[in-house]
């Protein structure tokens, strides 16, 4: 009977030390690079102001979009901001701006004071369709194509460099 109990305890030793030495060597950090490259699908976006709801077939019609994860309440989509008002004047780019778990007079407010960069204004108040986007935190950016094409996903703030790199992407050709 001693040796069962010494045989369980060992064997439960050894699968401890199996389960702490694989989750050591797991990766933490959450990533969406797997989205570069690959085709955003089923997106549907309610918009801010009415009833309308944005689909691809909305976003296909322009040559580039840079979907804008933001909120009136979050300090970096300040400091971005200046960004996107400059993005907003490219000709072969629309912004479609997503309000992440707003109250709309606070994100009204917000672009009334510093100025609305947004094509499209679109609405997530709970945060369960931007997960679609693999957006786990704002802002956050991701610059797609007309076949709804991950080009390129921005996590945090929109800055100089940001800028530069997706003006030279849609300016290509």
């Amino acid at each position: 009977m001693q040796k069962i109990i010494k045989s369980i305890i060992v064997f439960l030793f050894i699968f401890v030390l199996l389960v702490f030495y694989n989750s050591l060597n797991r990766e933490t950090n959450y990533s969406t690079d797997y989205l570069v490259g690959n085709k955003l699908t089923n997106i549907n976006l309610k918009s801010f102001d009415d009833n309308k709801i944005y689909t691809s077939e909305d976003i296909q019609k322009s040559r580039y979009t840079l979907i804008n994860f933001w909120a009136s309440w979050c300090a970096p989509c300040r400091i971005e901001h200046p960004y996107l008002m400059q993005l907003s004047k490219e000709k072969n780019l629309k912004i479609l701006g997503v309000n992440f778990k707003d109250k709309k007079i606070n994100a009204s407010k917000f672009l009334n004071e510093l100025g609305n960069p947004y094509y499209y204004m679109a609405k997530d108040t709970t945060g369960k369709q931007s997960v679609n986007f693999g957006i786990y935190g704002i802002p956050e950016s991701i610059l797609i194509d007309n076949e709804t094409i991950v080009l390129k996903k921005f996590v945090g703030p929109l800055n100089k460099q940001n800028l530069n790199d997706i003006k030279e992407i849609i300016n290509s050709l």
